[in-house]
């Protein structure tokens, strides 16, 4: 299974974020992959692909990171691009975390992870919501300066999901998402 830990918006968020970015998804861009709403998600850990006989024990340790965890007030704002604006590879919109909770709670769903021997993947932490991805490096920004303007609702966040992703399987050939754990903050 390739799984990714994940902490994920309510939908009325995703509804504001979509309804901001639908105009600007009706320019056609050949160069731009735009994301679906309902892939919209904070990754907190990326692991890859995952033994079968892993996920009992790494569902157990994320329960119990998630249980030390209070819940947490987020908020969608400003954008950005990976790995930079002028070669952009991937156009996100940021996330605004005022006690820095998001990046403890990566840190300890991470460590969760090593601890049930699933190696995680991926760079430094930089929460995000992938907006889109580029077929090509481009200069995105005209794109970068239109997001950066919004500003979501704050919510919230109460749990944290492990997610599965199948390559190809989801509407266009993207990748399909099933949420395969749940759990609660309870701190």
């Amino acid at each position: 299974m390739r799984l990714f830990v994940a902490v994920v918006p309510p939908i009325e968020v995703v509804e504001d974020l979509s309804e901001f970015a639908e105009p600007r998804r009706e320019h056609p861009d050949d160069d731009i992959r735009w994301s679906a709403d309902e892939h919209w998600h904070i990754t907190l850990a990326f692991l890859g692909d995952v033994p079968d006989w892993k996920a009992d024990e790494l569902g157990e340790r994320l329960e119990l990171a998630a249980k030390r965890q209070k819940p947490f007030d987020l908020q969608l704002r400003g954008a950005g691009a990976f790995p930079g604006v002028p070669d952009a590879r991937v156009l996100y919109t940021g996330v605004r975390d005022e006690t820095e909770s998001l990046k403890h709670l990566a840190m300890t769903t991470r460590s969760a992870a090593n601890r049930a021997g699933v190696p995680v993947e991926g760079r430094k932490f930089t929460p995000h919501i992938t907006l889109a991805r580029l077929r090509r490096p481009i200069d995105v920004t005209r794109w970068v300066r239109i997001f950066d303007t919004y500003s979501g609702p704050v919510w919230t966040a109460g749990s944290v999901q492990l997610i599965e992703s199948r390559l190809g399987e989801g509407p266009g050939h993207s990748a399909a998402y099933t949420t395969v754990g749940e759990w609660d903050f309870l701190g």
